[in-house]
C-alpha cells in the first residue's frame, strides 16, 4: 500500500495495491500489520455503509466529547471527500484537504480524531464506507456547517441536497469551546 501526507498532519491518503485480472479485482481495505507499520495503529470498534444519490452533501460531522478517527473509502460511485481540523489550538484548524475517493481510485482517507468530516456524492448513487475507531454515540453527535464561508471549502456542487440537520448545522465560529476537540 501506497500511504500519501496531505497538508494536514494526521490526514492521509492510502492507495491499497490492487490485483486484478479480466475477472475483476481484489485489493486489502484494512490490514493492522501493514497499517502499524505505516504508523496508523488502529483499532476499529464499527463500520458504517451509507448510500447516497447524486448531489447529495453530507457533513461536516464529528463526535465530541468522544471523537472517532475514520477511515473512509468507496464501494460505488464517485464523491468529493473532504476533512476539517477542527482542533482548537492546532496551527491548521479551520483548514482543510479534499480528496477524490471512487470505486475506480480505490482510495482511502484517514481522518484523525479531532477532525469534521463530509463528501459531496459527484456521481450517482454512491456507496460510502467508513470504518470508526470509537462507537457511534448520540450525545456527541456534532456539526458544522458544510459552507461555512470562514472555512471557504472548495464543494463542487453548488446546491446540494442536505439533512436537515445539516442545513441547521452552526458555523464553526458559534461552536462552544467545550464542544471543539483540544490540540494535541
Amino acid at each position: 500500500m501506497k500511504v500519501i501526507n496531505t497538508r494536514l498532519d494526521g490526514c492521509l491518503l492510502i492507495e491499497p495495491k490492487v490485483h486484478g485480472d479480466a475477472r475483476g479485482f481484489f485489493y486489502e481495505s484494512f490490514h493492522a500489520g501493514r497499517f502499524a507499520e505505516a504508523g496508523l495503529d488502529l483499532a476499529f470498534v464499527q463500520t458504517n455503509v451509507s448510500r447516497s444519490a447524486q448531489g447529495v452533501l453530507r457533513g461536516l460531522h464529528y463526535q465530541w466529547p468522544k471523537p472517532q478517527g475514520k477511515l473512509v473509502s468507496v464501494l460505488e460511485g464517485e464523491v468529493y471527500d473532504v476533512a476539517v481540523d477542527i482542533r482548537q489550538g492546532s496551527p491548521t484548524f479551520g483548514q482543510w484537504v479534499a480528496a477524490v475517493l471512487s470505486a475506480e481510485n480505490n482510495r482511502h482517507f484517514w481522518i484523525p480524531e479531532g477532525f469534521a468530516h463530509g463528501f459531496a456524492v459527484l456521481s450517482g448513487p454512491a456507496t460510502f464506507v467508513y470504518q470508526c475507531t470509537a462507537l457511534y454515540d448520540p450525545a456527541c453527535d456534532s456539526g458544522i456547517r458544510w459552507n461555512d464561508a470562514a472555512l471557504a471549502i472548495d464543494w463542487p456542487l453548488a446546491h446540494p441536497e442536505l439533512s436537515d440537520k445539516d442545513q441547521r448545522a452552526p458555523f464553526l465560529a458559534d461552536v462552544a469551546d467545550e464542544r471543539l476537540p483540544k490540540f494535541p
